[in-house]
């Protein structure tokens, strides 16, 4: 009696501790894509806000904290600006996840420690100074780490660059101004303003397009790996 077996291949052997990357890396892309469009927007409502002058009453904010009624043009600034805030909160939380896990894989990878602790994925957003290199150096060294010798895509300078500049000449690093303050700054110089929000929006599209080179990178690296590891078993 022949004793029939059924014979199944095994599983290609995996590098232990990636985490699945492509889903939060499509949703970071889409967030940031969301986060540029909130940008366009506001610097639409700028212009409209220049163009109209300002009332004969004033700045909404008249200063000893008096501040007069809001036309509908300044209300709707508010809605827009508010948008926008969520936006940026929606493209925080997804990228944030993002960095974690290109983070994490990129330790699986190499299998050698980050150049920044983990708390720095937090932090370096948000302490002074410490914030106009880490986040991009935690995402270099991710990279680098992911698919060593290979150049650093100028994508990645391109929207850190970018984005430093958006938020200096606006409304976030160095200008901590109210919506109202804002509204008086689009009455009187708009240009700065705007100038903030292109550079807002231009960082958007460009760390869309970073998001997908840092993880098409890494995602390659893991099937070459997983390839390699099918033919030596």
């Amino acid at each position: 009696m022949t004793e029939q077996r059924t014979i199944q291949a095994d599983p290609a052997p995996q590098v232990h501790g990636l985490r699945p990357v492509e889903t939060a890396a499509r949703l970071t892309g889409w967030a940031l894509l969301l986060a540029g469009l909130g940008h366009a927007l506001r610097a639409v409502w700028e212009i409209r806000l220049w163009t109209a002058g300002e009332p004969a009453s004033g700045p909404p904010d008249q200063g000893d904290g008096v501040h007069r009624p809001l036309n509908s043009l300044e209300s709707s600034y508010h809605l827009v600006t508010s948008l926008v805030g969520v936006t940026m909160v929606i493209c925080a939380v997804f990228f944030i996840s993002w960095m974690w896990r290109v983070r994490d894989n990129s330790v699986a990878l190499s299998r050698e420690r980050p150049k920044y602790a983990g708390f720095w994925v937090y932090l370096g957003w948000v302490l002074p100074v410490a914030n106009l290199w880490i986040p991009r150096g935690m995402i270099a060294d991710a990279y680098r780490k992911s698919v060593p010798g290979r150049m650093l895509p100028s994508v990645v300078t391109v929207w850190w660059v970018l984005w430093l500049v958006g938020m200096a000449c606006g409304t976030g690093l160095f200008y901590r101004d109210g919506t109202d303050k804002l509204i008086e700054r689009a009455y009187s110089a708009v240009w700065p303003l705007l100038f903030s929000e292109a550079a807002m929006a231009a960082a958007a599209v460009t760390g869309f397009l970073m998001v997908r080179a840092v993880t098409t990178a890494q995602l390659d690296r893991i099937a070459s790996l997983t390839a390699d590891r099918r033919i030596e078993g």
